[in-house]
Protein backbone atom coordinates (compact mmCIF):
# COMPACT_ATOMS: atom_id res chain seq x y z
CA UNK A 1 0.00 0.00 0.00
CA UNK A 2 1.08 3.38 -0.75
CA UNK A 3 2.06 5.51 2.31
CA UNK A 4 0.20 8.21 3.53
CA UNK A 5 1.45 11.86 2.62
CA UNK A 6 3.16 13.28 6.05
CA UNK A 7 3.96 16.91 7.29
CA UNK A 8 7.53 15.92 7.08
CA UNK A 9 6.64 15.00 3.15
CA UNK A 10 5.13 18.15 2.60
CA UNK A 11 7.85 20.48 4.48
CA UNK A 12 10.80 19.12 2.08
CA UNK A 13 8.68 19.31 -1.17
CA UNK A 14 8.18 23.08 -0.51
CA UNK A 15 11.60 23.97 1.25
CA UNK A 16 9.81 25.00 3.88
CA UNK A 17 9.84 23.92 8.02
CA UNK A 18 7.75 20.96 9.45
CA UNK A 19 6.59 24.34 11.49
CA UNK A 20 5.66 26.50 8.93
CA UNK A 21 3.66 23.32 6.72
CA UNK A 22 1.68 23.26 10.30
CA UNK A 23 0.99 26.99 10.26
CA UNK A 24 -0.39 26.69 6.83
CA UNK A 25 -2.47 23.83 7.41
CA UNK A 26 -4.47 25.13 10.72
CA UNK A 27 -5.22 28.54 9.09
CA UNK A 28 -2.65 30.45 10.41
CA UNK A 29 -2.36 34.34 9.11
CA UNK A 30 1.23 34.36 10.18
CA UNK A 31 2.70 32.58 7.04
CA UNK A 32 3.82 35.39 4.28
CA UNK A 33 1.70 34.42 0.59
CA UNK A 34 4.68 32.97 -1.57
CA UNK A 35 5.69 30.45 1.15
CA UNK A 36 2.06 29.49 1.50
CA UNK A 37 1.06 29.23 -2.08
CA UNK A 38 4.22 27.14 -2.30
CA UNK A 39 2.95 24.92 0.90
CA UNK A 40 -0.44 23.97 -0.66
CA UNK A 41 0.87 23.44 -4.20
CA UNK A 42 3.04 21.40 -2.28
CA UNK A 43 -0.22 19.93 -0.45
CA UNK A 44 -1.76 19.18 -3.55
CA UNK A 45 0.97 17.13 -5.62
CA UNK A 46 1.50 14.69 -2.40
CA UNK A 47 -2.32 14.75 -1.91
CA UNK A 48 -1.67 15.26 1.69
CA UNK A 49 -4.69 14.82 3.86
CA UNK A 50 -4.17 16.55 8.00
CA UNK A 51 -4.55 14.11 10.63
CA UNK A 52 -7.48 15.58 12.27
CA UNK A 53 -7.31 13.42 15.46
CA UNK A 54 -3.72 15.03 15.88
CA UNK A 55 -4.54 18.33 15.07
CA UNK A 56 -7.36 18.32 17.07
CA UNK A 57 -4.92 17.90 20.08
CA UNK A 58 -2.90 20.63 18.56
CA UNK A 59 -5.75 22.96 18.00
CA UNK A 60 -7.46 21.88 21.14
CA UNK A 61 -10.91 22.11 17.69
CA UNK A 62 -12.91 19.42 15.99
CA UNK A 63 -14.26 21.47 13.63
CA UNK A 64 -17.57 19.31 14.24
CA UNK A 65 -20.96 21.32 15.50
CA UNK A 66 -23.46 19.33 16.96
CA UNK A 67 -27.20 19.61 15.90
CA UNK A 68 -28.73 18.67 18.60
CA UNK A 69 -32.79 18.11 18.27
CA UNK A 70 -34.68 17.10 21.31
CA UNK A 71 -37.50 14.66 19.35
CA UNK A 72 -37.78 11.24 18.92
CA UNK A 73 -37.19 10.29 15.54
CA UNK A 74 -40.38 9.47 14.87
CA UNK A 75 -41.78 12.92 15.28
CA UNK A 76 -38.29 14.33 13.73
CA UNK A 77 -39.10 12.43 10.06
CA UNK A 78 -42.65 12.66 10.29
CA UNK A 79 -44.75 15.36 8.24
CA UNK A 80 -43.61 18.14 9.79
CA UNK A 81 -41.25 20.46 7.47
CA UNK A 82 -39.57 22.79 10.07
CA UNK A 83 -36.92 20.04 10.97
CA UNK A 84 -35.97 19.17 7.73
CA UNK A 85 -36.14 22.79 6.79
CA UNK A 86 -33.99 24.24 9.68
CA UNK A 87 -31.34 20.94 9.48
CA UNK A 88 -31.21 21.40 5.98
CA UNK A 89 -30.19 25.63 6.09
CA UNK A 90 -28.25 25.22 9.40
CA UNK A 91 -26.19 22.45 7.74
CA UNK A 92 -25.42 24.43 4.24
CA UNK A 93 -24.29 27.48 6.70
CA UNK A 94 -22.30 25.08 8.56
CA UNK A 95 -20.69 23.66 5.79
CA UNK A 96 -19.97 26.88 3.95
CA UNK A 97 -18.00 27.61 7.27
CA UNK A 98 -15.73 24.18 6.89
CA UNK A 99 -17.87 22.56 10.01
CA UNK A 100 -18.79 19.12 10.13
CA UNK A 101 -22.35 18.71 11.43
CA UNK A 102 -23.34 15.75 13.84
CA UNK A 103 -26.79 15.13 13.89
CA UNK A 104 -28.03 13.95 17.63
CA UNK A 105 -31.36 13.32 18.24
CA UNK A 106 -32.48 13.10 22.06
CA UNK A 107 -35.78 10.74 21.94
CA UNK A 108 -36.11 9.89 25.40
CA UNK A 109 -34.51 9.88 28.93
CA UNK A 110 -32.79 6.76 27.88
CA UNK A 111 -30.79 9.26 25.50
CA UNK A 112 -30.34 12.77 27.75
CA UNK A 113 -27.23 10.88 29.22
CA UNK A 114 -25.41 9.45 25.96
CA UNK A 115 -26.34 12.76 24.09
CA UNK A 116 -24.83 14.91 27.29
CA UNK A 117 -21.35 12.49 27.66
CA UNK A 118 -20.94 13.14 24.24
CA UNK A 119 -21.38 16.95 23.86
CA UNK A 120 -19.13 17.73 27.13
CA UNK A 121 -16.51 14.94 26.11
CA UNK A 122 -14.52 17.43 23.54
CA UNK A 123 -16.05 15.28 20.20
CA UNK A 124 -17.49 19.01 19.04
CA UNK A 125 -16.86 22.65 19.19
CA UNK A 126 -20.42 23.87 19.54
CA UNK A 127 -23.75 22.96 20.08
CA UNK A 128 -27.29 24.12 18.41
CA UNK A 129 -30.46 22.93 20.42
CA UNK A 130 -33.66 22.56 18.71
CA UNK A 131 -37.28 22.09 19.20
CA UNK A 132 -36.15 21.80 23.51
CA UNK A 133 -39.18 21.12 25.84
CA UNK A 134 -38.97 22.78 29.69
CA UNK A 135 -37.97 19.68 31.33
CA UNK A 136 -34.29 19.62 29.02
CA UNK A 137 -31.25 18.42 30.89
CA UNK A 138 -28.85 19.09 28.25
CA UNK A 139 -28.72 22.97 28.45
CA UNK A 140 -27.45 22.71 31.88
CA UNK A 141 -25.38 20.45 31.79
CA UNK A 142 -23.82 22.30 28.62
CA UNK A 143 -23.48 25.27 30.46
CA UNK A 144 -21.53 23.49 33.71
CA UNK A 145 -19.14 22.59 30.90
CA UNK A 146 -18.55 25.51 29.39
CA UNK A 147 -19.55 24.37 26.03
CA UNK A 148 -20.62 26.95 23.27
CA UNK A 149 -24.47 26.56 22.36
CA UNK A 150 -27.47 28.61 20.97
CA UNK A 151 -30.80 27.48 21.44
CA UNK A 152 -33.07 27.80 17.94
CA UNK A 153 -35.73 29.42 19.76
CA UNK A 154 -35.46 31.01 22.97
CA UNK A 155 -34.82 28.45 26.22
CA UNK A 156 -37.76 27.65 28.14
CA UNK A 157 -35.05 26.47 30.98
CA UNK A 158 -33.46 29.18 33.31
CA UNK A 159 -30.32 29.52 31.96
CA UNK A 160 -28.69 32.46 29.61
CA UNK A 161 -28.47 30.81 26.57
CA UNK A 162 -27.81 32.71 23.23
CA UNK A 163 -30.60 32.00 21.02
CA UNK A 164 -32.57 32.91 17.63
CA UNK A 165 -35.96 33.33 17.86
CA UNK A 166 -38.75 34.80 15.72
CA UNK A 167 -41.49 37.14 17.38
CA UNK A 168 -43.96 34.48 18.44
CA UNK A 169 -46.05 36.68 20.43
CA UNK A 170 -46.09 39.88 17.53
CA UNK A 171 -46.96 37.15 15.12
CA UNK A 172 -49.86 35.69 16.97
CA UNK A 173 -51.19 38.89 17.78
CA UNK A 174 -51.40 39.89 13.94
CA UNK A 175 -53.46 36.57 13.24
CA UNK A 176 -55.96 37.40 16.50
CA UNK A 177 -56.33 41.18 14.96
CA UNK A 178 -56.88 39.98 11.35
CA UNK A 179 -59.80 37.48 12.50
CA UNK A 180 -60.92 40.29 14.69
CA UNK A 181 -61.06 42.88 11.95
CA UNK A 182 -62.57 40.59 9.56
CA UNK A 183 -65.82 40.82 12.32
CA UNK A 184 -65.15 37.31 13.70
CA UNK A 185 -66.47 37.52 17.43
CA UNK A 186 -65.99 33.58 19.34
CA UNK A 187 -62.18 33.22 18.67
CA UNK A 188 -60.72 30.10 19.75
CA UNK A 189 -57.17 29.00 19.95
CA UNK A 190 -55.50 25.40 19.39
CA UNK A 191 -52.04 26.15 21.67
CA UNK A 192 -49.07 24.32 21.48
CA UNK A 193 -47.23 22.31 23.75
CA UNK A 194 -46.95 24.70 26.99
CA UNK A 195 -43.47 22.98 27.79
CA UNK A 196 -42.26 25.06 24.52
CA UNK A 197 -41.57 28.32 24.32
CA UNK A 198 -43.08 28.68 20.56
CA UNK A 199 -46.33 27.25 22.20
CA UNK A 200 -46.18 29.67 25.65
CA UNK A 201 -45.37 32.85 23.06
CA UNK A 202 -48.10 32.43 20.85
CA UNK A 203 -50.90 31.54 23.46
CA UNK A 204 -49.81 35.03 25.52
CA UNK A 205 -49.96 36.88 21.96
CA UNK A 206 -53.70 35.37 21.34
CA UNK A 207 -55.00 36.09 25.06
CA UNK A 208 -53.25 39.79 24.92
CA UNK A 209 -55.63 41.15 21.66
CA UNK A 210 -58.59 39.09 22.98
CA UNK A 211 -58.03 40.68 26.52
CA UNK A 212 -57.92 44.10 24.97
CA UNK A 213 -61.43 43.53 22.90
CA UNK A 214 -62.90 42.51 26.02
CA UNK A 215 -63.41 38.67 24.64
CA UNK A 216 -63.11 35.82 26.65
CA UNK A 217 -60.20 33.15 25.55
CA UNK A 218 -61.54 29.59 23.97
CA UNK A 219 -58.56 27.54 24.53
CA UNK A 220 -58.10 23.70 23.39
CA UNK A 221 -53.94 22.43 23.41
CA UNK A 222 -52.56 20.55 20.34
CA UNK A 223 -48.74 19.32 20.51
CA UNK A 224 -48.17 20.76 16.64
CA UNK A 225 -49.16 17.76 15.00
CA UNK A 226 -52.47 17.64 12.13
CA UNK A 227 -53.84 14.93 14.35
CA UNK A 228 -53.72 16.69 17.52
CA UNK A 229 -55.22 19.81 15.87
CA UNK A 230 -58.16 18.01 14.50
CA UNK A 231 -58.67 16.67 18.07
CA UNK A 232 -58.12 20.07 19.72
CA UNK A 233 -60.80 20.97 16.91
CA UNK A 234 -63.74 18.59 17.82
CA UNK A 235 -62.75 19.28 21.40
CA UNK A 236 -63.53 23.01 20.84
CA UNK A 237 -66.76 22.20 18.72
CA UNK A 238 -68.04 20.28 21.54
CA UNK A 239 -67.05 22.99 24.04
CA UNK A 240 -68.56 26.12 22.26
CA UNK A 241 -70.78 25.30 19.28
CA UNK A 242 -71.19 29.14 18.14
CA UNK A 243 -67.22 30.00 17.65
CA UNK A 244 -66.63 31.50 14.41
CA UNK A 245 -62.98 31.64 14.16
CA UNK A 246 -60.24 29.68 15.20
CA UNK A 247 -56.22 30.15 15.26
CA UNK A 248 -53.52 27.31 15.35
CA UNK A 249 -50.28 27.54 16.80
CA UNK A 250 -48.41 25.81 13.60
CA UNK A 251 -50.26 25.13 10.31
CA UNK A 252 -49.65 21.57 11.16
CA UNK A 253 -52.51 21.99 13.61
CA UNK A 254 -54.93 24.18 11.19
CA UNK A 255 -54.56 22.02 8.79
CA UNK A 256 -56.37 19.29 11.25
CA UNK A 257 -59.01 21.88 12.20
CA UNK A 258 -59.81 22.32 8.40
CA UNK A 259 -60.53 18.11 8.40
CA UNK A 260 -61.90 18.06 11.33
CA UNK A 261 -64.30 21.18 10.53
CA UNK A 262 -65.34 19.99 7.13
CA UNK A 263 -65.99 16.78 9.49
CA UNK A 264 -68.54 18.72 11.63
CA UNK A 265 -70.02 20.35 8.16
CA UNK A 266 -68.45 23.67 9.03
CA UNK A 267 -67.90 25.60 5.77
CA UNK A 268 -64.21 27.45 6.16
CA UNK A 269 -64.48 30.65 5.92
CA UNK A 270 -67.83 31.13 5.44
CA UNK A 271 -68.78 29.26 9.07
CA UNK A 272 -65.44 29.07 10.78
CA UNK A 273 -62.29 31.13 10.00
CA UNK A 274 -58.85 29.50 10.40
CA UNK A 275 -55.40 31.10 10.58
CA UNK A 276 -52.47 29.05 11.35
CA UNK A 277 -48.59 30.07 11.92
CA UNK A 278 -45.26 28.94 9.93
CA UNK A 279 -46.38 29.37 6.47
CA UNK A 280 -45.21 25.45 5.60
CA UNK A 281 -45.54 24.69 2.00
CA UNK A 282 -48.90 22.40 3.03
CA UNK A 283 -50.65 25.35 3.63
CA UNK A 284 -51.15 27.32 0.17
CA UNK A 285 -52.40 23.79 -1.19
CA UNK A 286 -54.77 23.25 2.09
CA UNK A 287 -58.84 23.46 0.83
CA UNK A 288 -59.19 26.15 1.39
CA UNK A 289 -55.71 27.53 1.09
CA UNK A 290 -54.58 28.80 4.57
CA UNK A 291 -54.05 32.13 5.84
CA UNK A 292 -51.04 32.23 7.83
CA UNK A 293 -48.24 33.95 10.02
CA UNK A 294 -45.16 33.12 7.95
CA UNK A 295 -41.85 31.96 10.39
CA UNK A 296 -38.93 32.65 8.25
CA UNK A 297 -37.24 29.13 9.18
CA UNK A 298 -34.23 28.98 7.15
CA UNK A 299 -33.07 32.83 8.22
CA UNK A 300 -33.55 31.64 11.92
CA UNK A 301 -31.31 28.72 11.45
CA UNK A 302 -28.86 31.14 9.19
CA UNK A 303 -29.01 33.28 12.08
CA UNK A 304 -28.39 30.85 14.73
CA UNK A 305 -25.18 29.21 12.82
CA UNK A 306 -23.83 33.29 12.46
CA UNK A 307 -24.23 33.46 16.93
CA UNK A 308 -22.93 30.14 17.46
CA UNK A 309 -19.55 30.47 14.71
CA UNK A 310 -19.31 34.33 16.94
CA UNK A 311 -18.95 32.36 19.91
CA UNK A 312 -16.68 29.85 18.74
CA UNK A 313 -14.20 32.93 17.93
CA UNK A 314 -14.95 34.53 21.48
CA UNK A 315 -16.98 37.38 20.86
CA UNK A 316 -20.36 38.40 22.36
CA UNK A 317 -23.50 36.47 21.61
CA UNK A 318 -26.78 39.21 21.26
CA UNK A 319 -30.31 36.93 21.02
CA UNK A 320 -31.81 37.44 17.73
CA UNK A 321 -35.50 38.01 17.17
CA UNK A 322 -36.41 37.59 14.08
CA UNK A 323 -39.77 39.29 12.38
CA UNK A 324 -42.78 37.67 11.31
CA UNK A 325 -46.04 38.46 8.82
CA UNK A 326 -49.31 37.62 8.11
CA UNK A 327 -49.71 35.79 4.81
CA UNK A 328 -54.22 36.11 3.44
CA UNK A 329 -55.33 33.51 1.59
CA UNK A 330 -58.81 31.69 1.61
CA UNK A 331 -59.20 30.23 5.15
CA UNK A 332 -59.77 33.43 6.81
Amino acid sequence: MTKRPTLEAVAARAGVSRATVSRVVNGETTVTPGIRDAVLRAVNELGYVPNLAARSLVTQRTDSVALVVSEPPTRVFSDDPMFSTVIRSASAELESADKQVVLMLVGGRTSHGRVERYLTGGHVDGVMLISMHGADPIPAALARMRVPVVSYGRPAVNIALPYVDNDNVGGAESAVRHLLDRGRRRIATIAGPPDMIAGQDRLTGYRTVLRDSDRRSIVAVGDFTRESGATAMRQLLRDDPGLDAVFAANDLMAIGALRALREAGRRVPDDVAVVGFDDIEAASYAEPPLTTVRHPFPEQAAAMVTLLLALLKGQPAVPVILPTRLIVRESA
